[in-house]
């Protein structure tokens, strides 16, 4: 799995384009996405995905579409000072 950025949404059309690295963007179709809801998706958003040959269409696209989970800001201890 290679992390990416969501990068264009079509939600009317069901798919949208991952930068991954320094690739050009990859397709992915709504059919794609695992564990979320692709409407729930934003444009900027951080995946995690696998790329793969379409041979058909000649290029790579998006599979197994994960969204990363924002790491969580902990909770400073309060300091004991006087």
């Amino acid at each position: 799995m290679e992390p990416g950025r969501i990068v264009k949404l079509a939600y009317n059309r069901a798919f949208g384009f991952i930068l991954v690295g320094s690739h050009a963007h990859l397709f992915f179709h709504r059919s794609a996405v695992e564990g979320d809801d692709f409407d729930a998706l934003r444009e900027g958003q951080t995946v995690e995905c696998e790329e793969r040959w379409d041979s058909n269409h000649r290029r790579f696209y998006a599979a197994q579409v994960r969204l990363v989970p924002t790491p969580s800001v902990a909770a400073r201890p309060k300091g004991t000072g006087g």
